[in-house]
């Protein structure tokens, strides 16, 4: 028996997806802990992509129990249609998804309050997707939240409805000038979900319990990356929950002391998106061949990202606030054609070197990147599965990075499909 956390080190897109993915072959429960349907998973697989936003990866592998736990926020809309394309995948989820009781509902407006904001001139831009995720976050730390448990008590769920909407209404009108949906369409489109929640929801806090206690493998699956933490990333520019390890206890109920190992996954370069601080950011050649070789386009939105150079504080960071004890590291054949690559390894402002991760954003955003060098290898990487295969250079950036970590690679992969990875371990 085993509980496994698999959690982003940078700002999200590390290529999480594909790493759970192959991880999944070796749990029995794969059980994602954060985050909505702003994060995007890709998995491909016999030459076929295939992107997931709430249902965990494990879902494509026969036999898993795959688990949204309550950490999770989740728009009924985004996960019917996901579970209509599986199905039409001929993926079986009856008796093989599981969703919380606990977990909070993004209700219709929502995503409308969340536009109306990151548009508005009254506001900072943070960047976000437009999906209601921050929104819905708050409700529930307001404690206004309608949980999937409501949907069992229709009486209940409309009175709620009905209060948090006349609020919502007046606040809309005083900021935007304008009026939402009427409250009747909006409940009317919240009830067209009931059918389908109630089928799949459970107790999955119970679930999980006794699945430990069964002695099953338990993967615990992280969505967006440590830098966007709501408490430890580039605030405010951060996503809306816990993305760091933490919150596979709070956003699962297991607690701390039944998780064994977290894994760490990373870039072998780095990238974000939308607004913020992004210290090794390249604005030149060099960071629109990144883009283009890593096809660095938002899984979710289509976003182009932002594209810099390696950045080893942001990876210690991760590993100390994540109690990281190994690390996949993903994209590596995007470096390929390179000639020179640079790792960053502190920050130098106003005379003064910071090695460690600052809280003050003006370092961060103002900050000059002190960087490490590094010989490209000008070879193809690409579906290499041993280490000893790739080209010497390729070898001493690894090493490179292994030794300024001070943590191991389990996992380096060499391209987005399943074979095209180097395994050097087990994650159980």
């Amino acid at each position: 028996m085993s509980v496994a956390v698999v959690v982003g080190m940078q700002w999200g897109d590390e290529g999480k997806g594909k790493i759970i993915d192959l991880f999944s072959e070796e749990a029995d429960v794969i059980a994602r802990y954060a985050g909505g349907h702003n994060a995007g998973h890709t998995i491909v697989f016999d030459g076929n992509q295939h992107i997931l936003h709430l249902i965990p990866s494990g879902i494509f592998h026969s036999g898993k129990l795959c688990v949204i736990g309550n950490g999770v926020v989740i728009d009924p809309a985004a996960l019917i249609h996901e579970m209509d394309l599986l199905k039409k995948a001929n993926i079986d989820l009856d008796d093989r998804l599981v969703i919380s009781d606990r977990a909070n509902i993004i209700l219709p407006y929502h995503g409308t309050f969340d536009k109306g904001r990151e548009n508005s001139n009254h506001f900072e831009k943070i960047g976000t997707t437009g999906r209601g995720i921050g929104p819905s976050y708050a409700d529930k730390i307001a404690r206004a939240g309608i949980r999937a448990c409501d949907y069992r008590n229709e009486k209940y769920l409309k009175k709620k409805f009905e209060s948090n909407y006349q609020e919502k209404n007046t606040i809309f009108k005083d900021l935007y000038g304008k009026e939402l949906p009427s409250c009747e369409s909006m409940f009317d489109e919240l009830m067209d979900y009931q059918e389908t929640i109630l089928k799949y929801i459970g107790d999955t806090h119970v679930l999980l319990r006794d699945e430990i206690e069964q002695k099953k493998n338990v993967l615990c699956e992280g969505a967006q990356g440590t830098m966007l933490d709501v408490d430890h990333g580039t605030y405010p520019f951060v996503t809306s929950s816990n993305s760091t390890s933490g919150g596979a206890s709070t956003g699962l109920g297991i607690p701390p002391t039944q998780i064994d190992r977290v894994v760490g996954v990373i870039k072998a370069y780095t990238t974000r998106v939308g607004e913020g601080p992004f210290p090794t950011e390249l604005h030149d050649g060099d960071g629109e061949r990144l883009r283009d070789e890593g096809r660095e386009f938002g899984s979710t939105t289509g976003r182009p990202r932002r594209c810099g150079w390696f950045d080893a504080v942001v990876a210690r960071y991760s590993i100390c606030l994540n109690g990281i004890d190994a690390i996949a590291i993903t994209k590596l054949d995007v470096l390929d054609r390179f000639n020179t690559l640079r790792v960053c390894t502190g920050y130098k402002y106003k005379g003064k070197v910071y090695e460690e991760m600052p809280a003050d954003l003006d370092i961060l955003e103002n900050g000059e990147p002190i960087y490490t060098q590094f010989e490209g290898w000008n070879q193809s990487t690409v579906k290499v599965e041993k280490f000893d295969q790739l080209p010497d250079n390729a070898k001493q950036y690894i090493d490179g990075l292994q030794n300024i970590l001070g943590v191991g690679f389990l996992m380096i992969s060499t391209g987005p499909e399943r074979n095209q990875t180097i395994r050097q371990g087990t994650l159980f």
